[in-house]
């Protein structure tokens, strides 16, 4: 488990803080009002599931330690009609029931909203079996899916409002740790268009990232003052083709992942631009390519992995 998360007082840290806590609370608000949203998770713990248990236990499904068993039943839900979201670790409703989504979700185009909590390193120190550091390029095979990374509170709530106003088969990567804030207002965060630019300094550099990355890229371009620009893409599938306009001003895109590159975030980004015949130099940063068993933290494992920001944007700025 992270150090930081195991140091942290959780008595002095609101809930709302937590990404997972702000999304379902999100979730439960809709739920009062709508009795055919259904929640389901395989003995996740929360304080906010806790609430919705009690509060809606009509319409939370605990589906015991069997997140394949979840996927194909709400699967069946979304025939009858109902909004479904399936709420599991990341590495378990990704890697562990892959068939079940292929066959059940994906390949009757079912609108399933599955929410993997903890993406890239964020089950730091929980070993291999924990991290996803592959989930993007697993999931974004599928033709029909969508899939979408917020990065702090305001795009967490303004994503939930979007999952529910528009029924489609989602994959929701949500990190596990307390949050920061990034955007100051709801207006800033459009997942019809599915990025944002947070920093522009006219730089010829631009950085693309998301999610945890993304916010320590951001804290250390603003801490050093780098004239670096920098791009939050929190819809990762499908990208939006007015990227294209924004990208052409660049002489080199640099991508930056919390995951092995091999068919990841850049490699989408890549895919994209070729498709679109936008060819511009584009460097791929991501994890080393290898299983992590080794302790020490999150950002300790990042550091030593491939992922040492404050070296990355230093050799970025030059």
């Amino acid at each position: 488990m992270n150090k930081n998360y195991l140091n942290l007082d959780r008595s002095s840290v609101q809930n709302s803080e937590f990404m997972r806590d702000i999304f379902i609370d999100k979730i439960f608000e809709h739920a009062k009002k709508d009795k055919n949203l259904f929640f389901t998770t395989p003995d996740m713990g929360a304080p906010s599931l806790d609430g919705f248990r009690k509060e809606l236990p009509n319409q939370f499904i605990h589906s015991g330690i069997c997140e394949q068993h979840m996927i194909s039943m709400a699967a069946g839900l979304t025939l009858m009609k109902k909004k479904v979201i399936c709420y599991a670790m990341a590495p378990f409703i990704t890697s562990r029931c892959y068939e079940q989504i292929k066959c059940s979700v994906a390949a009757m185009d079912q609108p399933v909203n599955l929410v993997g909590i903890g993406v890239g390193l964020g089950y730091a120190d929980a070993g291999p079996t924990h991290y996803t550091t592959e989930d993007i390029a697993t999931m974004r095979v599928f033709p029909n899916i969508e899939i979408t990374t917020p990065c702090d509170k305001i795009s967490t709530k303004k994503l939930v409002d979007e999952i529910l106003n528009k029924e489609k088969f989602r994959f929701i990567r949500l990190d596990r740790d307390v949050v920061k804030d990034i955007y100051t207002d709801e207006s800033q965060v459009d997942f019809e268009i599915g990025y944002s630019k947070l920093i522009g300094n006219s730089s010829k550099k631009c950085i693309l990232s998301c999610g945890y990355s993304l916010l320590k890229c951001f804290e250390e371009i603003k801490l050093q003052n780098y004239e670096i620009d920098l791009f939050d893409i929190f819809k990762i599938k499908p990208l939006n083709t007015k990227l294209l306009k924004e990208l052409s001003n660049y002489d080199e895109i640099i991508t930056i992942e919390e995951q092995w590159v091999d068919g990841g975030f850049g490699s989408a980004i890549m895919e994209f631009l070729a498709d679109n015949k936008l060819y511009k130099k584009v460097s791929r940063i991501g994890l080393n390519k290898k299983f992590y068993f080794e302790n020490g933290g999150r950002d300790y494992l990042l550091k030593n992995n491939g992922l040492d920001f404050k070296k990355i944007l230093f050799e970025i700025a030059k």
